[in-house]
């Protein structure tokens, strides 16, 4: 008996060593932007975007296991497969997108982390901007790729804040259950928006890339794609985890009471009133946690796909002068970032942006990765499972529609 749980207990830590890329790309979308978003949802709609939550979890799993699966069978990265399957130009038509969704992205969750350290230490956020910023640059410049996976998942811990301050919301689990499990839609402009913006938020383009470039990076054979499959679902349910909580402590504390939430900052300091002084803690040292772990995956996310579009030589295990596109890019996207601080581009437009981006490129990949898993010519007999293709058509199908409305409201908002 013995024997057999010390056994147990071997396997079960063999495992969690093993995690890595689908619990690095799970916690990192959420990151400050998506904290926004999420707190945004519930402050405005309150509980009755739960069942949502629910219903893109396996969304998620099935698009990012695609992406991993993918990388793990070819050995190659999204671009790469892109080329070879259909044109590099298609494939730099997309790393483009790309590219302006995560600058966009990085823009708003930089000024995010500054703001909140101004709100806490009362001074000016410019300066924190630029230290954070360093702070990234410094632990990718010196760090080596299994260092940095430790960092990034010791930071997709840290979320677990956001947990503890759902539960100290103390919600009703009767009525938190029932929003949970049954569909609530409303016709009114700010539930839509609300759903779209969370939808975005919970399927971001740039997950699919990181997460295919990281199984890449660890040299996965294909005898290991179930448990790779494995990490992405863990990772995806701890997202959802995540993001879930933080609508249900946004809409106990603020839903109905609060000015409409636009940036982190309002965000902040709507909790900080309202809730314990637990609470805002728990919020600011979740922002920071996210950013610090978002950032260099959205930065390394574009710095990969270009790397790869061009056949520049790509890593983080690679030393700055053995792989400078690379790292140019990932500089470049941290710098211009920073840059749209002292732009007249608001962290609000960034974000709002960077969704339009990600709404135009989201179902072009998802489609993409229907067909591709689905060619014996790229898979061989590994081809898409039904869960993977039942619920990839549902992303594709939910993710198309949220790219017509959110463009059909932006031309009418232009007509108008």
């Amino acid at each position: 008996m013995v024997s057999r749980l010390a056994d147990g207990a071997r396997r079960g830590r063999e495992r969690v060593r093993k995690f890595g890329p689908g619990l690095i790309t799970g916690a990192a979308g959420d990151d400050p932007a998506g904290v926004e978003t999420c707190t945004a949802v519930g402050a405005t709609t309150g509980f009755s975007m739960l069942w949502l939550m629910l219903l893109s979890t396996p969304m998620m799993i099935a698009i990012q296991n695609m992406a991993a699966r993918l990388a793990i069978i070819t050995g190659r990265s999204l671009p790469e497969i892109i080329t070879a399957a259909y044109s590099r130009r298609l494939a730099v038509a997309i790393v483009s997108l790309l590219a302006l969704a995560n600058v966009l992205t990085i823009g708003a969750d930089l000024q995010g982390m500054a703001e909140i350290l101004a709100i806490v230490t009362g001074l000016p956020s410019g300066p924190f901007l630029v230290g954070v910023t360093a702070l990234v640059g410094y632990l990718v410049t010196f760090g080596r790729y299994r260092s940095i996976k430790r960092v990034l998942i010791a930071l997709g811990s840290v979320l677990t804040a956001y947990v503890v301050s759902a539960v100290l919301a103390r919600p009703d689990y009767g009525e938190l259950l029932k929003a949970t499990l049954i569909p609530h839609l409303e016709h009114s402009t700010a539930y839509v928006v609300a759903a779209l913006g969370l939808l975005g938020t919970t399927m971001s383009p740039y997950l699919l890339f990181w997460q295919a470039a990281e199984e890449r990076e660890e040299h996965k054979t294909v005898e290991q794609a179930k448990e790779a499959a494995w990490d992405t679902s863990i990772g995806m349910v701890y997202s959802s985890l995540v993001e879930y909580s933080i609508i249900v402590a946004s809409a106990l504390m603020l839903f109905g009471t609060a000015a409409p939430l636009e940036t982190v900052r309002d965000a902040a300091l709507a909790l900080r009133p309202l809730g314990s002084d637990l609470s805002f803690v728990l919020f600011t040292v979740g922002i920071l946690a996210s950013g610090f772990l978002a950032i260099p995956v959205l930065a390394g996310s574009t710095a990969y796909a270009v790397a790869d579009t061009f056949g520049w030589r790509e890593g983080l295990d690679h030393k700055v002068s053995d792989a400078r596109g690379f790292y140019l890019v990932f500089f470049g996207s941290l710098l211009v970032g920073d840059l749209i601080h002292w732009s007249p581009i608001s962290a609000v437009d960034a974000l709002y942006y960077s969704q339009v981006f990600d709404g135009v490129l989201l179902p072009v990949l998802v489609g993409l990765l229907l067909l591709l898993n689905s060619k014996p010519e790229v898979v061989g007999e590994y081809r898409n499972g039904r869960f993977n293709r039942s619920f990839g058509w549902l992303t594709l199908l939910v993710s198309l529609g949220f790219a017509l409305v959110l463009f059909a409201g932006s031309l009418g908002a232009h007509l108008g």
